[in-house]
């Protein structure tokens, strides 16, 4: 069951990226706006190598593919950091337009990614592990609890979605965030490891609605006449 959901999740996430490949070839490529677009690419990898991995077999292509995992998560998964900082600039706090600003939203990003790197892969040891009829290979070290960069990331996206619906009346980045947030930390009664991995795809919906919904009301803008 859990094959059939990873990859499932994996369809959902390539669709979500030609979502945003089109939004990016309507409003422009060199944008933080983009970054989640490196994040759902990630994610199409991540539920690919967990739904692929009973296929594939134990040994060293799998082991080595659910390396690039983590090390693609410590490294990607922090710019959202800087992505959620970037919707406050686009929606217009003046606070957030200062040079300084962007200077500190990447900084926090590659702070956590140097976090992430010492917590997490430095010293990375996997071992084959099969639940639910998946087979990946995972950290041997048992977890003590959420990773705190996930938690990091959670909150900037909490705070901003907060903001931005404040701000520019659009609650969905903020509903998201809650409801990654709240999902990770229960732990359902249901015989899967893969269906908490819902929560995180909607976290990415809200996150790509957000994007779209930023870009139109961008446009909107540059339209009006002047005054």
């Amino acid at each position: 069951m859990d094959t059939i959901l990873f990859l499932g999740f994996a369809a959902a996430y390539l669709a979500l990226l030609v979502w945003g490949v089109r939004l990016a070839m309507r409003n422009g490529w060199w944008t933080p706006a983009n970054i989640p677009l490196l994040v759902v690419a990630a994610l199409v990898y991540d539920n690919l190598v967990l739904g692929l991995g009973s296929f594939i077999g134990e040994g060293p292509l799998l082991e080595g593919l659910n390396y690039g995992r983590y090390w693609i998560h410590a490294a990607i998964t922090p710019t959202l950091v800087a992505w959620a900082l970037h919707t406050l600039r686009r929606a217009g706090f003046g606070w957030a337009q200062s040079r300084a600003y962007q200077v500190l939203s990447i900084g926090a990003a590659l702070a956590l990614t140097v976090v992430e790197y010492f917590l997490e892969v430095r010293g990375l040891h996997l071992v084959p592990q099969e639940e639910y009829g998946v087979l990946s290979y995972g950290s041997a070290e048992p977890a003590t609890g959420p990773p705190l960069m996930v938690l990091v990331v959670a909150a900037f996206l909490v705070v901003a979605g907060a903001l931005v619906w404040r701000k520019q009346k659009w609650p969905w980045l903020f509903v998201g965030a809650v409801v990654m947030t709240i999902g990770s930390g229960v732990q359902l009664p249901l015989p899967s490891g893969a269906i908490t991995n819902a929560f995180e795809l909607t976290l990415l919906v809200s996150i790509m609605a957000t994007k779209a919904f930023q870009d139109r009301n961008d446009h909107s803008r540059d339209l009006s006449p002047a005054r």
